[in-house]
């Protein structure tokens, strides 16, 4: 028997969920299908808990600062780990349960717990079930991927999503792979307490970040005491008496690290491999993910991929604007299309680092004349009072538009106060509106139009 519906959404992620609800308020039939865990990588193992444990190893780091800031702590501070566990857990719970209860009570929405899968173009099995509908939404997300490295069949090791079981310290955390997931676990870990190694096969961390940002990046977790081999092109690993041990070189000494725990964080993989997707006639690009067009359309009529799974962004707000595109187009009359948004995420290290718009690379490549502010977070007051002046504020300015091309800024609530220049560059206004703004004493915000009132070239 097929049951019939208008609409079928497969993955409950940050896209999913919002589609289907919004579908079902528009007198659409719909059905969305989960297979594991309502909420996807974001509540289950992504933003949700690592924030939440980043939280946790904060509270321990600025514990232990207490007397550079006059307040003495008697004794000695202590992280207990099933603790920082069961409040990670409980955060999850609430969210993940939220947005379970939300589904199911949604009129006109039929909620399907079971893995889904292509039959044709315009059906789906689930449960034995044969699902019917004119469009489909795939929000199916991706995984942590996991290297062809010698050795790695033969001992533990843990990804993002097992990280999430942890509930003890590891005396050392070995991290294979320099990039943003690999890098929060190095701090928060460091800040647990833990002995931390981060290993990255490049010649710097967060390669696709200009230069002068991965070194500053690699100062601050040094300076932490995180342990960090570049250039570590012979990876391997092995078993030892103490738990692991990981080649890293084949000439270079040392060439081995000896750790009790492995942990890898070397990229995702999109979750396209068990969709029956070669039944619906979907395509894929060399690495799994879905093809799609600037509305988020595969190559069949009626087939939609959002979120992580297309390769569009990487990102819950990137999924999350995925769903409002989509929607806009089918349901609010309102052209949207990715080619809309303007780059923009965080690094969750402490200071964070906030991104948007081009680098420096990109900028060079214009042709153009591109004029940069430049300012060290130990100018700003705020960094002053917290004792936090690591970092910088940074940005790119087109010189004969006055439009901002993009910015870096690396310090105390830079993640924050980077919207202040996002939204001037959704509005494609010319930087002189913010750099003529009053903004409150004392922030990090106010600082940004000192940054824009002393514009250089940039350094070819």
């Amino acid at each position: 028997m097929t049951e019939k519906y208008d609409a079928i959404v497969i993955g409950t992620g940050q896209a999913g969920p919002s589609l289907a609800v919004r579908l079902a308020h528009a007198g659409k039939k719909t059905a969305i299908i989960e297979r594991k865990l309502f909420g996807g990588t974001c509540v289950n193992v992504g933003c949700v808990p690592t924030k939440t444990l980043i939280a946790s190893a904060r509270a321990a780091y600025v514990a232990r600062s207490g007397a550079d800031f006059g307040v003495m702590i008697d004794g000695k501070i202590r992280v207990d780990m099933a603790r920082v566990k069961a409040r990670k857990d409980a955060v999850v719970r609430e969210s993940n349960q939220g947005l379970t209860d939300w589904l199911k009570k949604t009129r006109h929405l039929t909620v399907y717990e079971g893995h889904g899968r292509f039959e044709s173009p315009h059906t789906v099995s689930v449960n034995d079930v044969l699902l019917e509908a004119g469009q489909i939404f795939l929000n199916v997300g991706a995984r942590a991927m996991v290297p062809d490295l010698p050795g790695l069949t033969n001992v533990d090791y843990l990804t993002n999503s097992s990280m999430m079981d942890v509930d003890f310290l590891p005396e050392h955390l070995i991290i294979v792979g320099g990039s943003y997931v690999g890098l929060e676990f190095a701090q928060m870990y460091r800040r647990f307490g833990s002995r931390v190694t981060v290993v990255e096969m490049g010649d710097r961390l967060i390669s696709r970040e200009d230069e002068h940002i991965s070194a500053a990046v690699a100062d601050i977790l040094k300076r932490e005491g995180i342990e960090i081999r570049l250039k570590a092109e012979c990876i391997s690993a092995a078993k030892s008496k103490d738990g692991i041990m990981v080649n890293v070189s084949c000439d270079e000494e040392p060439r081995k690290i000896a750790g009790t725990h492995l942990l890898l964080a070397v990229g995702r993989v999109p979750n396209t491999n068990d969709l029956g997707l070669d039944k619906a006639g979907v395509k894929t690009d060399a690495r799994g993910y879905i093809t799609v067009d600037e509305k988020l359309r595969t190559n069949v009529p009626g087939i939609w991929a959002l979120g992580d799974v297309n390769a569009r962004g990487a990102f819950t707000h990137t999924s999350y604007n995925d769903y409002e595109i989509v929607a806009a187009n089918l349901l609010d009359n309102d052209p949207r299309s990715v080619s809309d948004r303007i780059q923009a995420y965080a690094l969750y290290i402490d200071p964070p680092l906030a991104r948007v718009g081009m680098t420096e690379r990109e900028a060079k490549n214009l042709g153009r004349k591109v004029l940069t502010g430049n300012m060290k977070m130990s100018r700003v007051g705020r960094a002053r009072e917290r004792s936090e002046t690591q970092g910088f504020m940074r940005i790119l300015v087109d010189a004969e538009s006055k439009m901002i091309l993009g910015a870096a800024l690396l310090g105390i609530e830079g993640d924050e106060a980077v919207h202040s220049i996002l939204d001037i560059m959704y509005a494609k206004a010319p930087y002189t509106v913010i750099q003529r703004a009053m903004h409150i004493h004392p922030t990090v915000s106010e600082l940004i139009p000192t940054l824009l009132g002393d514009l250089k070239p940039l350094a070819g």
